[in-house]
């Protein structure tokens, strides 16, 4: 991309034309990411599996952004959901161009009695499906001959350890997930195809508004956060709007923290 292609605002950020697919978007920050990406411009698909309520969301951000999106009610951790889901996309939207790997879990408990399919589920959503829907956006892009956008939503566990909860199960996917990041990126740059992460801090969803969005925790979160808060999870669509579009055309292999200076210190 020449110099006078960026020289707009529009040029720099817009993703007219683009196709998304956003997993873990029924709720908290999977939301926010899709809904950043429709502000943009781009056509959406939403999956999680909570098909009522992705299905509801995808017609409000179709109405109120003026882009076509779709909601897909699919398990991550299924093969035949995936291929479902990119053959839906597909049909409704067009090949995804930007994959934003956000579905994940963040079960808690004492690392010497962690029960070993609470292990093996992050692992099989944490890791696993967002390798299996990248190589199948990938597989497509590389076949077709199209650049591509892989944004995989990891934390800022990916580099370093949680004192306020026992989570060695995420803070080893996170840490994985991150670095799979690295190589996809490495493998794919010839191609066009750029794969980078977003490293949230304590950002209170749905999910995890129960333990840290009040009380003892909440304090010792925002005690740890040099911006002395957490974060709000609109704050979050910056970043991805950036990672999708043309502003980010010499950025692969990062990570980028959105954490409110967390990791700095």
């Amino acid at each position: 991309m020449g110099n006078h292609e960026m020289d707009s605002l529009d040029s720099l950020f817009s993703l007219r034309g683009r196709r998304g697919l956003v997993t873990g978007a029924s709720s908290g920050l999977g939301v926010e990411c899709a809904k950043a990406l429709a502000m943009a411009g781009a056509d959406v698909a939403l999956v999680a599996r909570r098909k009522d309520r992705v299905t509801q969301i995808a017609a409000e951000l179709a109405k109120t952004h003026g882009i076509k999106a779709i909601g897909i009610g699919a398990d991550v951790t299924r093969e035949r959901d995936l291929d479902r889901v990119m053959a839906e996309t597909s049909a409704a939207l067009g090949d995804v161009d930007i994959l934003v790997n956000n579905a994940g879990v963040s079960p808690t408990g004492r690392a010497e009695n962690f029960k070993r399919e609470a292990w093996d589920e992050a692992i099989a959503v944490n890791l696993t499906a967002p390798m299996m829907l990248a190589q199948r956006v990938a597989r497509r892009l590389i076949e077709t001959g199209q650049p591509g956008r892989i944004i995989n939503m990891v934390s800022i566990y990916a580099s370093v350890a949680s004192s306020v909860y026992r989570l060695s199960a995420y803070a080893a996917t996170k840490a994985a997930l991150a670095n799979l990041t690295r190589q996809l990126a490495v493998e794919w740059a010839g191609y066009g195809i750029l794969v980078n992460a977003i490293a949230p801090g304590w950002i209170p969803t749905e999910a995890t508004e129960g333990g840290i969005a009040k009380g003892a925790n909440k304090e010792r979160m925002e005690a740890f956060t040099p911006m002395k808060r957490l974060g709000l999870p609109h704050e979050i669509r910056g970043a991805v709007i950036f990672l999708a579009s043309a502003a980010s055309s010499y950025v692969t292999g990062s990570v980028i923290s959105v954490d409110g200076g967390y990791q700095a210190w």
